[in-house]
């Protein structure tokens, strides 16, 4: 009976796992309908160039597969590769729109920093000025990285006293400044994420850990961290859009 009754149970499990996992494409989906949707009413290219993509790469090879006497073979591969190429695109394009939505947003960069990829352990608004100006921190492969968003003139005090605090507890560990925004010397809100993982690699994962524990001391010992600023607006849908961007 025992047997019985865990056969029967695992039966259940998996019932519910396949309902799971079908209920989570349906929601992947729907995001990328509404991102294609949003993209869509806002850039009135994408269409014709996603069309274009697709019969342009299988006008393409069903000319190759012409001269090879392979054309039939090829045609149904140049449509699938032209669908690859044209999903790609639309993924670039949504990626732009995103940034360009939220940049100069109070909370912009955080978000940005939020939606990397890889071992990056973010904490947002370290330091903050009451005109929504934020550092954030960032542990990483590089070391310790302070990306600051607001006026330059205000946010530079408060990147200098951060770095003093976190250089008093990590020791050699190298600390980064990045200034975000769209003036000499500052890293567009668009190319953070890259500027990010271009930084040289000086720590291994055991180090970043070493590091997040000590910082964390010293948030606790410093009492409640400063509030985040507000996220882009539409900041959902701009999630969904990333996540798509991401996966192409």
């Amino acid at each position: 009976m025992a047997k019985r009754g865990s056969g029967a149970a695992s039966k259940e499990e998996k019932k519910a796992a396949k309902q799971a996992a079908k209920a989570a494409r349906r929601e992947r989906f729907r995001q990328i309908w509404q991102a294609f949707q949003m993209q869509r009413r806002e850039d009135k290219a994408l269409v014709p160039i996603m069309v274009g993509t697709v019969l342009g790469t299988a006008l393409v090879l069903f000319l190759v597969g012409l001269l090879i006497g392979q054309e039939w073979f090829l045609l149904p591969t140049g449509i699938l590769l032209g669908v690859l190429l044209a999903v790609i695109i639309f993924g670039r394009r949504v990626q732009k729109n995103v940034y360009a939505k939220a940049a100069g947003q109070p909370g912009a960069a955080g978000w940005a920093l939020d939606n990397m990829r890889g071992q990056w352990r973010v904490t947002q608004a370290v330091a903050g000025t009451t005109q929504l100006d934020a550092v954030h921190r960032v542990i990483g492969r590089p070391g310790v990285v302070l990306v600051a968003e607001g006026a330059p003139h205000r946010t530079k005090s408060l990147v200098a006293q951060e770095k003093k605090r976190v250089a008093r507890i990590i020791g050699q560990v190298p600390i980064y400044e990045v200034s975000v925004g769209e003036d000499e010397g500052q890293v567009p809100l668009a190319r953070l994420q890259r500027h990010m993982t271009k930084l040289p690699r000086n720590i291994d994962k055991s180090q970043m850990e070493t590091v997040e524990k000590r910082l964390a001391a010293l948030a606790n010992r410093a009492g409640p961290a400063m509030p985040k600023g507000p996220v882009p607006r539409n900041a959902q849908q701009l999630k969904g859009m990333q996540r798509t961007a991401r996966r192409r």
